[in-house]
């Protein structure tokens, strides 16, 4: 029962202790519940169907949903509960499932994605990811997923290590996304623009970095083209925890904007772009140990 799902390797026994994701092998969910806070394609008018488990393989000194890293929030959930937590969401109308953080939950969520959808789950069900996977673990899911949301934090190495403690990020989560879009391709959306199929990038625009945005945007257009979906998010909202420079202030509009004319430049054709008012810790999910449906 050795754990290698993620690329640390960590190699423990999940059913026996925790890895270094801080999930057991039976995953704790945060939250579950109809989120309107996404990119309005995933959100729409009715809501995703968002449930997030507690833990995670990054270690990001910024994390907006910091209670939720070190694994020990929220209730415990068998793969029965999950299954049913998701028809639940779809009864209750959402436009999708929306998995936050799924990566060290593998192998409960696919035996509880292929019961749900015996079951009649049948919206898309999106894979939100911070990227540091093995393409292994994405293709595992291949066919049970619909729509991959795939952050591309870093290219440059230090700031990977400094900020999130991932060593080789970038290239790790660009063969991960490389699977991701083979299965998948770029987003599709329907005629009332919500999301069927695909994949969109984000990246989060971090104050003092925008050198290591630019070298994102190039990258993006050089290894998936200037067509791929892309979210050019400005919502950086310190955190009273971090005490690192730069990141112990908000994203400038100067910093932005320069982002967007870049982006502009490299002939990007979808681009989701947010108001520099989208950085308020209001838009953080309450979490509590009590799960919401």
């Amino acid at each position: 029962m050795s754990c290698n799902i993620c690329p640390r390797n960590c190699n423990i026994d999940r059913t026996a202790a925790n890895g270094f994701c801080g999930c057991s092998f039976v995953p704790r969910v945060a939250r579950a519940a109809l989120h309107f806070d996404e990119e309005p394609s995933i959100s729409g008018n009715r809501g995703s169907g968002t449930i997030f488990f507690s833990g995670c393989n990054l270690k990001c000194i910024f994390c907006q949903n910091m209670v939720l890293q070190d694994g020990t929030l929220g209730e415990l959930f068998s793969l029965e509960r999950l299954s049913q937590t998701m028809l639940k969401l779809q009864s209750l109308g959402a436009h999708n499932i929306n998995l936050v953080t799924p990566t060290p939950h593998r192998d409960i969520l696919i035996p509880a994605l292929h019961l749900a959808k015996s079951q009649g789950l049948s919206i898309p069900v999106v894979y939100n990811t911070g990227s540091y996977e093995t393409a292994e673990t994405i293709r595992a899911f291949e066919g049970l997923i619909d729509i991959y949301l795939p952050d591309l934090k870093y290219h440059n190495e230090t700031l990977a290590l400094r900020f999130s403690h991932a060593p080789n990020y970038n290239g790790i989560a660009i063969e991960a996304i490389k699977e991701m879009v083979r299965q998948v391709g770029p987003m599709q959306t329907d005629s009332s623009g919500i999301a069927v199929k695909g994949v969109r990038i984000r990246h989060l625009v971090l104050p003092g970095c925008v050198f290591d945005t630019r070298a994102i945007l190039d990258q993006i257009v050089e290894v998936f083209g200037k067509d791929m979906p892309l979210s050019l998010m400005s919502q950086y909202t310190p955190v009273s925890t971090c005490k690192e420079p730069p990141l112990t202030r908000r994203l400038t509009k100067q910093e932005y904007h320069s982002a967007v004319e870049y982006c502009i430049q490299l002939g990007f054709t979808d681009v989701f772009c947010q108001g520099l008012d989208s950085a308020r810790p209001e838009y953080t999910p309450p979490f509590s140990n009590q799960v919401v449906l």
